[in-house]
């Protein structure tokens, strides 16, 4: 029995190698259309959690037509894989933790936490770039593998469990399970953040600036506990900007003051 459930899981794998991933993308036992339906599932448990406090699009409109005119912005250089399918959209969440995250399918999370402590407008940029790059480069399913087990990840693929993508959410959602990007994928995500932001009127260097705001603060910020930082990363970014064209662009102080202060 265990030669062929060893043989099923092999044949299943290379069936959806050949379905679910690009030619540049590393190998995930998703599908697109698993991204899509887990994220609009994640965000249905975060928008019904009392632990977060999401800010009202048209209470705080000035708040998100700045975060949505980024967030076009980058996804109209394309450069950003999925720009068409995922279901982009960004949310703040009332809370002075420094933090952010993504999950599958298109969904950012920012805290007022993180927005506040930043300087300009290239940080933040840099700060959602990043997080994209998770996004359209696939982290975040190739994660929860080893979150929750390529057992439970395969019977769910089968049509089996599929209710355990909301028990998933939830747990995510709740703070229960973290999920903790590889080395590789870090600076995966930062190299294309580069990538994403160097063709826009933000200077493309910003996710490094951001990270050595972050290495400034007085406590570690949430944020460094599921993205680790250090200068080999900040180096890389750098590196990459580099090898773009070096150019300087614009950091937007005085715009990002404006930003802060439309929020609660």
């Amino acid at each position: 029995m265990k030669k062929i459930k060893t043989t099923l899981i092999f044949v299943l794998v290379i069936s959806i190698f050949s379905t679910s991933c690009k030619k540049d993308e590393k190998f995930n036992l998703f599908s697109v259309q698993d991204d899509i339906e887990f994220g609009a599932q994640f965000d249905r448990e975060i928008m019904s959690n009392r632990d977060f406090v999401i800010l009202d699009e048209r209470t705080y409109s000035e708040a998100y037509a700045t975060v949505n005119h980024i967030k076009n912005k980058l996804l109209s250089t394309g450069k950003v894989s999925y720009a068409d399918r995922f279901n982009w959209t960004v949310r703040i969440i009332d809370d002075p933790t420094v933090n952010a995250f993504a999950v599958p399918g298109g969904y950012i999370y920012f805290y007022t936490g993180l927005i506040k402590m930043l300087d300009d407008e290239a940080q933040f940029v840099g700060v959602m770039a990043h997080e994209m790059a998770h996004i359209a480069r696939r982290h975040s399913t190739a994660q929860l593998t080893k979150a929750f087990g390529i057992d439970l990840m395969l019977s769910m693929l089968l049509g089996k469990n599929s209710n355990q993508w909301v028990n998933i959410a939830a747990q995510l959602a709740s703070g229960m399970t973290q999920l903790k990007f590889s080395r590789d994928d870090e600076f995966e995500a930062d190299k294309y953040a580069v990538i994403y932001t160097y063709p826009t009127e933000w200077d493309a260097r910003g996710v490094a600036s951001f990270f050595e705001k972050l290495d400034s603060q007085p406590h570690t910020p949430v944020f460094l506990s599921t993205h680790p930082a250090d200068k080999a990363r900040i180096a890389a970014v750098n590196k990459e900007w580099e090898a773009l064209g070096g150019e300087e662009r614009g950091l937007f102080e005085d715009r990002y003051r404006q930003f802060v202060s439309s929020l609660p």
